[in-house]
């Protein structure tokens, strides 16, 4: 699973992705920079891995990871082919969430592709460049469809009405996220079609140092623009976060964000709205040789959970033994929780919860 970072060119992209995953994306001042896309593992910030860490002392310790790919900008007329229009619309069909960065800061010194700083002019570019190539999409499979249609085919007719209204939407400057259509035709018609604009969205606002803690009037026109569209929104000051990163030492950076006025580095939000952009959450295993996170989708049992540590867990699976994560902090040892009775045992059906600290038994 994995977010790829989109918006115009020069808008704090790369900048962003050496920020979150440390590696070193060439980032100047012009537009193109980034050709292939750069992608980077990065570590899920998680304060409840620490607090295990710290009561069970492991060998090592292992966080949950997300995948992020930086993409070539994009400009007007990428649908057509313009500037690495292909290229661009290729690689970002191949993520499963979108980081949508805005630039929402002035700086006379920055140049903007379309000259002048409209982070909801910026949005509506790229928004449309990917509507038209979802339309082409839908286009395409209404060929089929009404052919099938027209013989009498009733999931035809009803596949072929679910389309239209896509298409009507898209016409209309609607992205797919946003048009009202019933659940289960969703995901009958809608997602096998792997629509750009189906993936969900987070905006990145860009702002400058100023604007780090309460953000800026850009940010609250974008909060405006996109409250129908049930995305998230949030900031920070790429450049500033560049500064930090930059910064040798943990108290120099905290000295560094206290300055401003922070808890923590805005890019850590970011990551962590990215893993839950991507339906993500963590159960942990802890023992003396290792404490680790293990990224599972929202939703999935405990064989399956069992699965992503080794595929012969879950097809062998027995049963699992589940520690709710307050439980373990609090009795401070699986031990204590067994004497409290706060261990459960559960069976295949059990939807496995966030923060679960878990033990599986199966046989192979």
């Amino acid at each position: 699973m994995k977010a790829g970072i989109v918006g115009l060119p020069n808008v704090g992209k790369s900048t962003l992705f050496n920020c979150l995953s440390n590696a070193k994306a060439q980032s100047a001042n012009f537009p193109f920079c980034t050709i292939e896309p750069n992608i980077g593992v990065v570590n899920v910030p998680d304060a409840r891995l620490e607090k295990l860490e710290a009561l069970v002392n492991p060998e090592r310790v292992l966080p949950a990871t997300v995948e992020i790919v930086d993409i070539a900008g994009l400009v007007k007329g990428a649908s057509k082919g313009e500037g690495l229009g292909n290229q661009f619309l290729g690689n970002i069909r191949e993520t499963d969430a979108i980081l949508h960065v805005l630039r929402c800061f002035d700086n006379d010194n920055i140049v903007h592709v379309d000259g002048s700083v409209d982070p909801i002019r910026d949005k509506e570019t790229i928004d449309m460049e990917l509507q038209l190539k979802d339309l082409e999409t839908v286009d395409k499979k209404l060929e089929k469809v009404k052919r099938a249609a027209r013989t009498g085919n009733k999931d035809a007719q009803k596949e072929e009405a679910v389309l239209l209204a896509v298409k009507t939407g898209l016409e209309t400057g609607t992205s797919v996220r946003a048009i009202k259509i019933d659940d289960e035709s969703r995901l009958e018609f809608v997602k096998p079609l792997q629509f750009i604009t189906d993936k969900p969205v987070m905006y990145v606002c860009n702002v400058d140092e100023d604007a780090a803690v309460s953000g800026n009037t850009y940010v609250d026109k974008v909060k405006e623009m996109v409250a129908a569209e049930n995305a998230e929104v949030i900031f920070l000051a790429v450049g500033t976060e560049a500064d930090i990163t930059e910064l040798e030492s943990y108290e120099e950076r905290q000295m560094f964000l206290e300055d401003l006025g922070l808890e923590e580095p805005g890019s850590a939000k970011l990551i962590r709205g990215a893993y839950k952009l991507l339906n993500l959450e963590t159960y942990f295993t802890a023992g003396v040789k290792e404490v680790r996170a293990w990224t599972i989708p929202i939703g999935a049992t405990a064989p399956q959970a069992a699965g992503v540590i080794h595929t012969d867990f879950e097809k062998g699976f027995i049963r699992a033994e589940v520690i709710a994560y307050n439980d373990y902090v609090t009795f401070g040892s699986e031990a204590k929780v067994k004497e409290a009775g706060k261990m459960k045992v559960e069976g295949k059906e059990y939807i496995v919860k966030d923060g679960d600290v878990m033990h599986f038994r199966f046989n192979v």
